[in-house]
């Protein structure tokens, strides 16, 4: 199926009563750092907190919900780096159908975890997405069972499309919508119920720039595949876009971003700070483009959470990389008279100025220091940006020479 005409009102409304029940409608949160910075009202679709930990579900449940007797009878096959992993297996579940899932090697283990739990079979498989959808393809072949393609089907753009209507009646007078985006899935959905209602509503994807596929596809006309993708945002981590995701974003999205891992990292942190909410790095992307540009959205404007399934290993790295992008970690190089007393009245002005020390290099032999000095590599923890180059400022105007 492949007619975007088939994304009707009615279709939308369907699949919203087939997901009672089954999937939860998940909070509207108002964001007040988010609406400052932008100048006007901000709320986040929290798709982090629906069953599973994200949007998944939506679709996974009313695609399989629509097979016959005889295709529940010979299982079905997805393929997933785990969140549609995730959604497959608890609809599988729900439905009495056997599931099996391929993951690409290195997905992460809470969502490897979570699949199997749901009660599915998880097979790893290749390095990608793609490779691992190839397997999958393969399995259907080979056994007969059904595949679930994680984005590109009409049933499964209606279920994530239902995600839109709640938008719509829990933000009356929307003017943007960003939506995290991979394959499109999300984005198509949302796009066209928004749009069937509102066509006035500026509807924009978010892509990691690592991993953006529908820039050059949509540029080009048609779908094409990214030769290499690297990105820490693994849930929206696809190389090329569907058949029907292209379509029905080529006619009813109004832009497609893309946002840096420094964005993602930044985001990701803002939102554990600021909104308490535990994102992945894919569903902290709509609030990156929101960072990155704030003045440019009409508001009211609603950013999605795709999900929440991190890795608690990633999440502290993420949130590392986020302070070291927002400037609370600053690394200095600074030379000091190499005589007694010399690093005790360095580490006092850095004290005196505010910065937390976190670690102290001493380096005494290097053919690039003279016989009287020492080179101290600082790492330092400071308030922000505009702080550490307060500090940075203090150290040169005492005579350090600071790198």
């Amino acid at each position: 199926m492949t007619d975007v005409d088939t994304f009707s009102p009615e279709a939308l409304r369907a699949a919203q009563t087939e997901l009672e029940g089954v999937a939860i409608r998940t909070p509207m949160e108002d964001s007040r750092w988010l609406s400052a910075l932008v100048g006007g009202p901000v709320l986040l679709k929290c798709e982090n907190l629906q069953r599973t930990g994200s949007f998944k579900i939506r679709g996974a449940y009313v695609r399989m919900s629509r097979l016959s007797e005889a295709e529940r009878a010979r299982g079905v096959v997805a393929a997933s780096a785990g969140n549609h992993a995730q959604g497959v297996a608890l609809a599988a579940s729900l439905l009495g159908i056997h599931s099996t899932v391929y993951m690409p090697e290195g997905a992460p283990i809470p969502k490897e975890k979570a699949t199997r739990a749901y009660g599915a079979e998880v097979v790893f498989e290749g390095t990608y997405l793609e490779q691992s959808l190839a397997a999958a393809r393969a399995h259907a072949e080979r056994t007969g069972a059904v595949l679930i393609h994680p984005f590109d089907y009409s049933d499964i753009v209606l279920g994530q499309g239902t995600a839109g209507l709640e938008i719509l009646e829990q933000c009356p007078g929307v003017r943007t919508v960003l939506v995290p985006t991979g394959g499109g899935g999300l984005l198509a959905g949302i796009a066209v119920a928004i749009k069937a209602v509102d066509p006035s509503v500026r509807v924009i994807g978010v892509q990691a720039e690592g991993a953006a596929a529908f820039p050059g596809s949509l540029q080009q006309g048609h779908p094409v595949a990214l030769q290499a993708m690297k990105t820490m945002a693994d849930g929206i981590a696809v190389g090329l876009p569907g058949d029907v995701t292209f379509a029905a974003v080529r006619d009813h999205c109004d832009e497609v971003r893309t946002v840096s891992e420094d964005s993602l990292s930044r985001a990701l942190l803002a939102l554990v700070e600021r909104a308490k909410m535990v994102v992945e790095p894919a569903g902290a992307a709509a609030v990156a483009a929101l960072l990155d540009d704030p003045t440019s959205v009409e508001t009211p404007a609603v950013a999605v959470l795709s999900g929440g399934n991190v890795d608690p290993l990633l999440l502290g790295k993420v949130i590392r990389h986020g302070m070291a992008a927002a400037g609370r970690y600053l690394n200095l190089h600074v030379l000091i008279p190499d005589a007694p007393g010399g690093l005790a009245r360095l580490l006092g002005e850095v004290s005196g100025a505010g910065g937390n020390v976190l670690e102290v290099v001493h380096e005494r032999i290097s053919p690039s220091l003279h016989l009287d000095e020492v080179e101290v590599q600082l790492q330092l923890e400071t308030r922000g940006a505009e702080h550490a180059e307060r500090l940075v400022t203090r150290l040169r105007e005492q005579g350090y020479r600071v790198d």
